[in-house]
């Protein structure tokens, strides 16, 4: 591979590009093996936001649902079906590169139903069968890094099951998340699980921090204020970073990496720029290091290829700058723990919101379907 696109390079970099969209229309157009062919995509996450989009604005699956109303099927089993279909699909097609990385890309993510996600044993429960019904050793179980999440990560880990955690946005909340990867590591070799197997990366939500904590600083309207605005998702991202090196250099990481475990990998969720006075590949340039994952929308993914500039490591050595920033922003009253646990829980609600959209939106359409028949 050449660095002959920024793209590329960002490869090169040590950072894996997946796109954070999936339909059928892009399984079945070709448009996503393309995005591998050409701008180095080596996998795909999927949330609940994702699929109503995709379900709700295609015409893509209405035969699939006048079949299932004909068979008196109801929207939470069509959703079911439908979303793990695309899915099993996905991982077929990123088969090749999940086999030539020896799984630690080529991976497609399937999200446990959100309302689920404050329900340990439900979350637990809907991973293995997710895992069961794709039934392919490239998917990722994306479970919601709520407290009452963490457990599930841990047993579902523990059952040989890799798993993408998200919605991460504290450091705090990071670490417990680390610990619980960690705590499923131990329990799959008390099991006798391959560790060499299981996969794990860590979804930490970049733009939404700055969105939030950007509206903070324009309330108190002060040239100090202003002057810190869009570099708190930066700086909360590289410290994630920090602590990633930090336990995966540990002892009890080299008890299980001697057994053959591989580390969970950060991952930048939420790469998107929200503000247009931005540079629309903020999130992407800025946040190089090895060992990560970035998921972008294609807009972004776009950006970066047409006129990302990537310049290396911009994350090692920035740690200093990145702890002053957030501590200037406490001294200014904005609270990093407020802010934290305030998008935890918005984005929680989008999703379940998003998630009871497209149960209605299904129910809409095998009613329909069944008044044709």
């Amino acid at each position: 591979m050449t660095n002959s696109t920024p793209t590329a390079a960002l490869s090169a970099a040590g950072v894996s590009i997946w796109l954070d969209d999936l339909s059928r229309d892009r399984l079945n157009s070709g448009s996503l093996a393309k995005l591998i062919e050409e701008k180095n995509v080596v996998g795909v996450t999927t949330n609940p936001s994702i699929f109503e989009a995709a379900i709700t604005k295609s015409n893509d699956y209405q035969a699939e649902l006048k079949k299932f109303s004909a068979a008196g099927i109801g929207a939470e089993d069509a959703v079911f079906e439908i979303t793990t279909s695309d899915v099993a699909d996905g991982c077929d097609l990123f088969a090749p590169i999940a086999s030539a990385t020896k799984g630690v890309d080529g991976r497609v993510s399937i999200e446990v139903d959100p309302r689920k996600a404050w329900d340990t044993e439900g979350t637990f429960a809907e991973a293995k069968r997710l895992y069961a019904k794709v039934n392919k050793s490239n998917v990722y179980i994306k479970i919601p890094a709520t407290l009452e999440g963490l457990e599930a990560i841990t047993a579902t880990l523990g059952e040989g099951i890799s798993v993408n955690v998200t919605l991460i946005f504290s450091l705090e909340r990071y670490r417990a998340v680390v610990n619980a990867f960690l705590s499923g590591l131990e329990l799959a070799k008390a099991n006798g699980h391959n560790l060499a197997d299981i996969h794990s990366v860590a979804s930490f939500f970049v733009s939404r921090v700055d969105l939030e904590i950007d509206g903070r600083l324009d309330a108190l309207g002060t040239e100090e204020a202003a002057a810190l605005k869009g570099k708190a998702g930066l700086a909360n991202a590289r410290l994630a970073y920090q602590v990633f090196e930090e336990i995966f250099s540990s002892e009890r990481w080299a008890l299980l990496a001697d057994a053959g475990a591989l580390p969970q990998r950060p991952l930048w969720a939420s790469t998107g720029v929200k503000n247009p006075a931005y540079p629309d590949t903020l999130y992407v340039t800025e946040l190089v290091a090895t060992n990560v994952v970035n998921t972008m929308p294609e807009k972004t993914l776009d950006a970066t290829f047409d006129h990302g500039v990537v310049t290396g490591d911009t994350i090692t050595g920035t740690y200093e700058d990145a702890n002053a920033l957030l501590n200037h922003l406490e001294r200014l009253g904005i609270s990093y723990n407020e802010v934290v646990a305030l998008l935890e829980t918005e984005g929680l609600d989008k999703f379940v919101a998003s998630w009871k959209e497209l149960l209605n939106h299904v129910q809409d359409a095998l009613d329909a379907a069944g008044s044709e028949g």
